[in-house]
């Protein structure tokens, strides 16, 4: 059997720390087929998605951000038609449960704590991939 050869797929970082960022961006990169974005605000992140699209397969996103947080950006994301169904995976410092949980309802797939190792993100990553595999996020 040939092997499958899949399309490049973009995971968008929206982190403002950098050394975080990029720990994430190579646990990512070991995912075949994928290209990583990152960044630093939320309305940086809006601004990617408005003009890359339907490139991004996935977002990553800390709900702690300067100027717009996580939630706002999730609320966001899930109130346009576009991104309503793009995979989340929610990354938190925060250990108060009144906040990590909250990201939850607003459509967020994982909330995983940032003290976790980067190959649990990927991880979480790899597997909503592969769930949506069929779909097409617009």
């Amino acid at each position: 059997m040939a092997p499958v050869n899949l399309p490049d797929r973009v995971v968008l970082i929206v982190e403002d720390a950098e050394s975080c960022a990029t720990t994430l961006e190579i646990a990512l990169l070991a995912i075949p087929h994928i290209h990583v974005r990152v960044a630093p605000t939320a309305r940086q992140a809006l601004e990617i998605l408005a003009i890359a699209g339907a490139g991004i397969c996935a977002l990553v996103t800390d709900l702690h951000l300067p100027l717009m947080d996580g939630f706002e950006l999730i609320e966001r994301l899930r109130s346009d038609s576009r991104t309503a169904r793009l995979p989340i995976v929610v990354i938190s410092g925060d250990q108060r449960p009144q906040n990590t949980g909250a990201a939850l309802p607003f459509g967020s797939q994982r909330l995983l704590r940032q003290t976790l190792f980067a190959r649990q993100v990927r991880q979480k990553v790899e597997q909503l991939l592969d769930a949506n595999t069929t779909s097409q996020f617009p």
